[in-house]
């Protein structure tokens, strides 16, 4: 081989070697493959997705987004949003390393959502239902003004139309770049949750990966029946805050749902594809025709 030709094949390397490293390609090549967090499998993206977003191998749940719940578990030609329109303001002009207007709208972007909950009516199995789900993606599904208004005016719509109310959690707490409003909305959700108590309406919370902070300590362990999906981290403060607190090693399986069920603070643990059928049930079993 020639210095032109060894030239020529050294190039074609390079040029290969860069092609190799694309970081758009390298992007198409990840999103091909998932990797469980749990048992380290890489899977094919397409058989996670066609799996509910369940690890085939172990049976890890992955997080989701709202809308793919909302795909999972409602009638989709039946569910009606409401309230969509409801913004967040910045009652404090908070900023931190970027402001609260910015964040805001980079969650809007990212979620394509005006905040962190979906609510609306429709259908699940057949079953009408008030329903509200949390988006963890939008400010890691902080509980600020929005999400607090979102549900008491669900809760209100469930108690006008006699319907019963299951609400998707997925939450780091309350946001705090509102300050004491947000913790406000941790009693004013439990005082709706007591008017549907009152009018002897069903309501079923789905503590979902992950649930923690004001989220838990108000609506989201209020339910009649609280459900947890399996695998679900949920608590209050965090394990590390804890045992640095209280100076012990905790379990394990500490705050997951299987931790909950075994303490009596959840009702039961469901798969992802049993959630549907189990709802339905659950709400066709307290009806005032049964």
């Amino acid at each position: 081989m020639g210095i032109k030709e060894w030239l020529q094949s050294k190039k074609e390397q390079q040029n290969n070697t860069r092609a190799t490293n694309n970081p758009v390609i390298d992007d198409e090549v990840s999103k091909l493959w998932t990797k469980c967090f749990n048992c380290g499998a890489n899977l094919p993206t397409k058989e996670v997705e066609e799996n509910m977003k369940v690890c085939p191998k172990c049976g890890y749940h992955f997080r989701i987004t709202a809308r793919e719940r909302l795909e999972q578990v409602v009638d989709l030609t039946t569910f009606k949003e409401i309230n969509s329109e409801i913004i967040s303001v910045d009652p404090l002009d908070f900023r931190d390393l970027k402001s609260y207007k910015a964040r805001i709208k980079d969650a809007k972007s990212k979620t394509n959502l005006n905040d962190a909950i979906i609510t609306g009516t429709g259908k699940i199995d057949g079953v009408e239902a008030a329903i509200g789900v949390m988006e963890f993606a939008h400010l890691g599904g902080s509980m600020g003004s929005v999400v607090g208004e979102k549900i008491v005016k669900l809760i209100e719509t469930a108690i006008s139309k006699k319907l019963p109310v299951v609400i998707f959690t997925s939450s780091g707490g309350a946001r705090m770049q509102e300050g004491i409003f947000s913790l406000m909305q941790m009693a004013k959700t439990s005082c709706a949750v007591a008017k549907l108590n009152e009018a002897k309406l069903l309501y079923i919370t789905v503590l979902t990966e992950p649930t923690f902070g004001g989220v838990t300590a108000s609506f989201g362990t209020l339910g009649d029946i609280i459900i947890a999906e399996r695998g679900a981290r949920m608590g209050f403060a965090g394990r590390r805050v804890i045992e640095q607190t209280i100076r012990q090693k905790l379990p394990s399986d500490f705050q997951t749902a299987e931790y909950f069920l075994k303490h009596g603070q959840v009702d039961m643990i469901c798969e992802r594809d049993e959630l549907r059928g189990v709802i339905s049930n659950l709400i066709r079993l307290h009806s005032k025709e049964n």
